[in-house]
């Protein structure tokens, strides 16, 4: 064990073990978990030129936008108008996750079942249109439920009504850590005996002209006009990030409740690591500590040392400054065993997600263990030479995976990762 290994040790207790029962995801890929996974695996590029957005004097004008959803299928009218369009993203993506796990309150009672949602930037869409109309026809203008289709915890407040969840029910807002954590909080609620059960993710639909116009002049987005190489985590030509919009959300329970009821087990979410770089408003930490400390910790909280892990979904937003960051920082958590774990980014497909991107990410992850299947890196042509791990370029790899990482890094230094076992039943 290095030194830094054993300064960033678990110590925690031991608690309850937590498992996934159900998942739910909406992205650019597609809208449902089978569609986002046939597409990952086959390494199908979901950015494409932005359509139905004034890009007028824009920059930028790729994205990874959600296409052909219609939020009547998941809710009545009435309910869609009244919400944003992330938060018409949540419910819909928790629709597919509850109905996989069969989850109803009568199986712990209401209050034993809580609602954890993360979102970077909440109702963005919304806060856009009724800001355009206090300036243009005046503040009687503005509509009374802009205050609640805006704010970022409406999305775990909707699905708590839907379902009836009395438990813990808030929202987590870490910038792009915001769907790591949102679940990380919520295993940690499970096992340590809070709650039996939980609905958790992250949304998020920030693909407005004000973001786009933010992020680019904070030279955070990519420029490039061709959607196939926009989004190239790890490659030297690299320029930035592609936006993205869309949810993720599962559904975690202990686990002797989970079998007792007969749910299908996905897989055992083993530890969480969440820390803080101390360093930058944007830029991560160039030692990489912060985020090696949150995957040693969350390795530690699984039971497992650094050897034990199989693979790694990186953050990999394919900005200049993320990737060789957290390349070292996986060099310095693992040491010399870094060059023989396959790490991949699945935002070289989805673009970045922002807030929903950790949730997203967790059921990639999560699927990538069942399944024995590594999804790959697409559009890497040439590695930045301070990029030099194994980024499974172009193509999925079969192989076994026991235990695997999911790693999420926020503007304002706030690092999140998952660690996820392989479930085999008993």
């Amino acid at each position: 064990m290095t030194t830094t290994q054993q300064q960033f040790k678990y110590r925690g207790a031991a608690g309850r073990r937590v498992v996934m029962t159900g998942s739910g995801m909406i992205t650019s890929l597609g809208l449902s978990v089978a569609e986002n996974w046939d597409a990952i695996i086959a390494g199908r590029c979901g950015i494409s030129k932005l359509e139905n957005i004034d890009l007028t004097g824009q920059e930028v004008h790729v994205g990874a936008q959600v296409g052909n959803f219609q939020p009547t299928n998941y809710m009545d009218r009435k309910e869609a108008r009244r919400m944003d369009r992330y938060c018409q993203f949540a419910v819909a993506a928790a629709a597919e996750a509850m109905s996989q796990s069969k989850l109803n309150m009568d199986n712990y009672g209401a209050e034993r079942v809580g609602t954890i949602i993360g979102s970077g930037v909440g109702g963005l869409e919304t806060l856009a249109v009724e800001f355009a109309k206090l300036h243009e026809r005046g503040p009687a203008r503005i509509s009374p439920l802009f205050i609640p289709m805006m704010i970022s915890n409406m999305a775990a407040g909707k699905i708590s009504m839907i379902y009836g969840t009395k438990g813990n029910n808030f929202c987590v807002t870490t910038a792009c850590a915001s769907g790591t954590h949102a679940i990380g909080e919520a295993y940690r609620a499970i096992k340590y005996g809070h709650i039996d059960a939980c609905i958790a993710g992250g949304a998020e639909a920030p693909i407005t002209p004000i973001a786009l116009a933010g992020f680019n002049n904070m030279t955070a987005l990519t420029r490039e006009e061709d959607p196939t190489q926009a989004s190239i985590p790890f490659d030297i030509r690299r320029s930035g990030f592609v936006i993205a919009e869309g949810a993720g959300v599962v559904v975690l329970e202990e686990l002797e409740g989970a079998l007792a009821r007969g749910a299908d087990i996905i897989c055992e979410i083993g530890g969480y690591g969440a820390t803080a770089d101390a360093y930058h408003i944007t830029s991560p930490d160039p030692e990489g500590q912060g985020a090696a400390q949150a995957m040693l910790l969350a390795i530690g909280e699984a039971g497992l040392e650094p050897e034990n892990i199989d693979y790694i979904n990186a953050h990999g937003t394919s900005t200049p400054l993320n990737d060789k960051f957290e390349t070292l920082a996986i060099k310095t958590a693992f040491g010399s065993y870094a060059d023989k774990i396959p790490v991949s980014s699945t935002k070289s497909m989805t673009g970045h997600l922002l807030g929903a991107a950790g949730a997203v990410e967790a059921i990639y992850t999560a699927l990538m263990l069942k399944n024995g299947v590594v999804a790959p890196t697409i559009a890497l042509r040439e590695a930045d030479p301070e990029c030099d791990l194994d980024y499974v370029p172009d193509v999925a790899r079969k192989t076994n995976i026991r235990a695997a990482l999911s790693n999420s890094l926020g503007f304002g230094g706030h690092n999140g990762t998952l660690c996820f076992k392989k479930w085999e039943d008993a």
